[in-house]
């Protein structure tokens, strides 16, 4: 159980604006365009998102996240990506950007945060992880500091656990309260699923916080999950389509990480 505060090094490095507060959706979706989390022009064009979705409607594992039954034609994938994020689902446009609807970002963290508020409520125990950490490491802390002050229990299972994948070292470490793959030196970005797994051998939390395969794999064990998915990583909102899972933050996922703020406050707004 994690019930103490982030170290002090993190926690002074976090503006006032990931301390709780009141703010307006004016004022949080500007800061969501700003931070380029959601708005006309993303990380992913047109381009990418269906070349991404071309190779989830092919099985590839990097784009499965771990999750079997997928299968849906490529053009109905486009059609929930865009009815999630907000953006025109023609197949005929070829390379134009995609844009993301801050309304609709804000709208799903307010649902993970009703989720995550039930959670600490009945003192659940919580799953944090992240194959994104140079983006959305800060917002799963704040999460987690929020949810442990609430009352959940935030596990560990796997913390240190390493293995050896193609001549090269792998190691599961927590930040704090949060999960992440690590080649012993470095965080790494991850679409994989195995890492959650692993750690899934160890404990089965009664809802998890995760991204990428990490969300895949709990959701691929029958664990009720919380994800966030950029809109060329198609594979969770499928799952959510096909009832597997009910809340997916479709949002960039990788900006800078101070930029995820008003993620942080609509997802504070729903605790008590």
């Amino acid at each position: 159980m994690v019930n103490d505060a982030l170290p002090r090094s993190l926690d002074a490095d976090r503006s006032d604006r990931w301390r709780r507060a009141a703010y307006d959706d004016e004022e949080l979706a500007r800061a969501l365009l700003e931070g380029g989390i959601a708005g006309p022009v993303t990380s992913h064009d047109r381009h990418n998102v269906r070349w991404k979705i071309k190779r989830l409607v092919a099985g590839e594992p990097d784009l499965l996240f771990g999750m079997s039954g997928l299968g849906r034609p490529a053009d109905e994938v486009l059609a929930l990506v865009a009815a999630e994020a907000g953006f025109d689902p023609d197949p005929l446009l070829r390379d134009e950007p995609v844009p993301i609807d801050p309304d609709r970002v804000l709208t799903a963290c307010r649902a993970a945060g009703d989720r995550l508020a039930e959670s600490a409520r009945r003192g659940d125990r919580v799953l944090l992880a992240t194959g994104h950490p140079a983006g959305l490491l800060l917002l799963y802390l704040s999460v987690g500091e929020l949810l442990a002050q609430a009352g959940a229990t935030l596990l560990r299972p796997g913390d240190g656990l390493s293995w050896r994948e193609l001549d090269r070292h792998r190691e599961i470490r927590y930040f704090h309260s949060v999960a992440a793959l690590t080649d012993r030196a470095s965080a790494l970005h991850t679409h994989r699923a195995d890492p959650m797994e692993r750690m899934l051998e160890e404990a089965r939390p009664d809802l998890v916080f995760a991204d990428h395969g990490l969300a895949g794999a709990a959701i691929e064990a029958g664990i009720e999950t919380i994800s966030i998915a950029d809109i060329n990583d198609p594979a969770l909102v499928v799952a959510k389509a096909d009832g597997r899972t009910d809340v997916v933050i479709v949002m960039d996922d990788n900006v800078r990480p101070g930029d995820y703020w008003p993620c942080f406050q609509a997802i504070a707004s729903r605790f008590p």
